[in-house]
């Protein structure tokens, strides 16, 4: 996995946690990762559809990344990352008080 990969992979995840939907999108992201395979194809058989309302590169990009459940796994890793960080942050704000 080049750099940019993970780069892009790490921008979803920040993507999803100022959303605040956090643990929803790790559970649905657990439940598909066996499937990651069949969703990927999905993904490419509507792209000229989707096409025509978001930027089709980065669509395009994430069907080829999230074909290997390993890089599902690593956004998982990554947005479970970021809810921890989120959560030591709020108790060294409660410490300091």
């Amino acid at each position: 996995m080049s750099d940019e990969d993970k780069a892009f992979i790490e921008r979803i995840a920040k993507r999803i946690y100022d959303t605040g939907f956090i643990m929803p999108a790790v559970f649905a992201l657990e439940m598909v990762k066996p499937l990651a395979l069949l969703g990927s194809h999905t993904m490419i058989f509507f792209g000229p559809i989707v096409s025509a309302f978001i930027k089709a590169d980065g669509y395009y990009r994430a069907a080829e990344l999230f074909e290997d459940p390993r890089n599902v796994e690593l956004l998982i890793a990554r947005l479970e990352q970021f809810e921890e960080e989120s959560k030591n942050k709020q108790t060294e704000k409660h410490s300091e008080r």
